[in-house]
This record gives structure tokens, sequence and C-alpha cells, in this order.
């Protein structure tokens, strides 16, 4: 505190003799160094930017992090600007994201239409392959994408040849959301792990952990993680995996029962804070979604699951309803690339937001015009639901491109 004190009362000589003093001791602690290595930044001293460079190669990311900051008020340099470059490969990811941030002068922006989407896309339902229909969507045109998508191997629809051939269909599923999704949005993902029966009697089951296996391909993608929610349902609701072990209670045979599954919450990685997102909006519209005092405080969601007369597998209002509150605002388009019965864009219309969703089977695209188009009260909830097949979407994405 001394160091950083007389730094700021700016003594020309003293603070950087003291500062290189505590930089050389054994036994200086990072808090110390730290405050050494502010009060030479705060100098702004060209002459000192040898040693802020000797520093930010140091092994210790703290320290090094705060000699980068230093550096960066010489950035207009070439050759200070070329060994921050030089930087940018550095192993600790906090440092190659601010050098990312600070270096690139590329960041595509979007102030302008930030808070706009595509007309063509609002209320709009493309039957067809997700892929296929999300090639044709421009760049930066959603605001807000939850879904969860089909188990593997669970159901009738999702059938793949290896559980990698999923976690890849997936992958690339998740990098075109991750490249249409606005600066800085969200993407809210529900996954639980899935069993899948044992083969006979002699094998074992089975069970894949979904969530934590697709988190590194989202992360690599360009998603940063930001929350893990757990949704969490009724005991009664779970398969029944103790049973065994009630009747035996014989150690290394316990199985929960699960009755909670992850709701990830990722950000597309941006040097621009939440701040920036909040002030393309007018104060009318922040105003108008602001959350009501109901919302859930902890990470622990408890949301009792819901049955369809199609969709085996679908979520509940009341988890829509709150993802799409507490992640978007009125008048934004959200978006779902497996709606199955399209309960998303029902909870879209209830909160005066417009929605965008696949879906690839023609029976749940019966149920989702069903679902959706007696709920009233809505946001325009005079626009009609708008069901596209890929190529009719196509040709709307190029006329309105």
């Amino acid at each position: 505190m001394v160091v950083t004190n007389t730094a700021r009362l700016g003594f020309p000589d003293f603070p950087v003799r003291r500062s290189i003093e505590i930089l050389q001791s054994a036994d200086a602690s990072t808090l110390d160094k730290k405050e050494a290595i502010a009060s030479i930044g705060r100098k702004r001293d060209p002459k000192m930017t040898p040693t802020l460079i000797e520093y930010a190669q140091d092994s210790n990311p703290e320290i090094a992090m705060q000699a980068i900051r230093g550096l960066l008020v010489f950035r207009a340099d070439p050759a200070v600007r070329e060994r921050l470059s030089q930087m940018r490969q550095h192993p600790n990811d906090m440092i190659r994201e601010v050098l990312r941030q600070e270096l690139d002068d590329s960041m595509p922006a979007d102030e302008d239409t930030h808070a706009a989407s595509p007309d063509f896309m609002k209320n709009v339902v493309v039957q067809g392959d997700v892929l296929d229909a999300l090639q044709r969507v421009h760049d930066r045109a959603v605001h807000l994408t939850f879904t969860s998508p089909p188990y593997y191997n669970a159901r009738d629809y999702s059938i793949y040849r290896s559980y990698d051939e999923y976690l890849d269909f997936l992958e690339r599923v998740f990098q075109e959301v991750h490249r249409v999704t606005k600066e800085g949005r969200f993407f809210i993902l529900n996954t639980s792990p899935v069993i899948v029966p044992r083969a006979g009697r002699k094998y074992s089951s089975r069970r894949y952990p979904v969530p934590f296996d697709i988190h590194a391909r989202l992360g690599a993608i360009g998603w940063e993680f930001i929350d893990d929610i757990i949704w969490a349902k009724p005991e009664e609701s779970a398969k029944n995996r103790v049973a065994g072990f009630e009747a035996n209670r014989k150690p290394l045979t316990y199985k929960a029962n699960a009755r909670t599954e992850y709701v990830m919450v990722y950000r597309k990685k941006s040097s621009k804070l939440i701040d920036w997102n909040l002030r393309q909006y007018s104060q009318g519209a922040t105003e108008q979604s602001k959350v009501s005092d109901d919302f859930e405080r902890s990470n622990v969601w408890n949301i009792p699951p819901v049955s369809d007369k199609v969709h085996s597998a679908v979520f509940p209002l009341k988890l829509c309803d709150q993802v799409v509150r507490l992640y978007s605002f009125v008048g934004d388009l959200v978006f779902d690339p497996f709606a199955g019965s399209g309960t998303l864009g029902k909870a879209a219309v209830q909160t005066d937001r417009y929605f965008f969703m696949t879906e690839i089977r023609e029976d749940y695209i019966a149920r989702i015009q069903e679902n959706i188009s007696n709920v009233g009260g809505g946001f325009e909830s005079g626009r009609p639901i708008r069901v596209m097949r890929v190529p009719e979407f196509e040709k709307e994405a190029a006329r309105c491109h």
C-alpha cells in the first residue's frame, strides 16, 4: 500500500527504485509485486518498458498480467506492440483473452442493429434439417438460444452410430448458433447424462456425461461459460435406479436416482461487457423488460417436468419462461434449433418476444402450431406462425439479405 500511495503522489524517483527492490526481493509476496509493477505502470515512462517486458514473462500469471496492463499504454509503439503480439499464445487463458481484446482491431460491431432482428425470421418455424436451415441465417441475427438437444440414442429420432458422431453433430450445430448469435449474447443449453442400456446380462450399461463432454467443445467454438443451473425435479419423477442397492446395501452397487438436469449458461465471447449490451436498448425497452420479484435467487430451480401427447421429452413452460425473461429483452428474437413441441415459442409469445425455431419432424411441426396458435396477449399476438421448408426459407433469406 505504501508503494501504491507513493506512486500516486507523484514522487519522481523513489517509487520506481523501491518498486524495483520489491520486484527483486525473494521475500516479496505476489500482492507486493503486483503493487510494485502497478506503480511503475502508472508512471507511464517509456524508459520503464524494458522492466515491464521483463516481468510480463513472469511465471506467475498475476504478475505477468499486471506488467502487460502497463505495457498496453505503449501499444502504439511498434516495438512494444510486437512484443505484446508475441505473447498472444500465452499459456494463461486470461492473458490470452486480454491481449486478444486489446490488440484485435477487427472485432465486429453491431451497434446500429443489436436490438433489431430480421423481420422474415420472426415467429417462424423451419421444417427441415437444422444445419440446412442455419446455413441460411444471417450472421448475428439471434438474441438468445435456449435448447435441449436430442438425447443420445434414447429416442427413435436421435439414433447415431457412435457417441463421438453425436457430439460432432452437436458441435456443428452450436458452431452455427455461435455465428448467428449477436455480440455478447447468451446460449443456454439443457442437457443431462444419458444411460444406454446394456447389451445383455453379461454386459454393463453405460452412462454418457453429455454436459461435460460437450462443454470443452463449446469453449473451443467461442462460447464463454457463465453459469451452471441445476434443474431439480420432484423425487417421484426420477427413474428408480437405487432399487437394487436398497435390496442388498452392498458397497459398490449404489446408483443414485437422477432427478436433475443441467441448464448451462454460455455467452458469446466478446470484448464488450454486459453494460454495452444493455446500452443498445432504449430506456423504455429496458424498463419494460425488467424481471419481476419472483425470479430464482439460487442456481437450483425446482420445476416439475411435464408430459406432452405428441412429444416424449418437452420443456416445462415455466423453465422456458424463466430463461427467456432472464436472458433477453422484450422484442428480442429467441431461437430453439431443436424445437420439439415448441414450448420456447409459446414462452416467447407470452413474454413479448419473437421466436425462431427449427424442427425436422412433421408431426412435431403440427404440435408446435397447435401449442402456440391459441396463445393470446403476447407481443404482436396477431402475427401468424409461419411454417416454411428449407428451400422457401432460403428464398426469404436471400430476398431480405
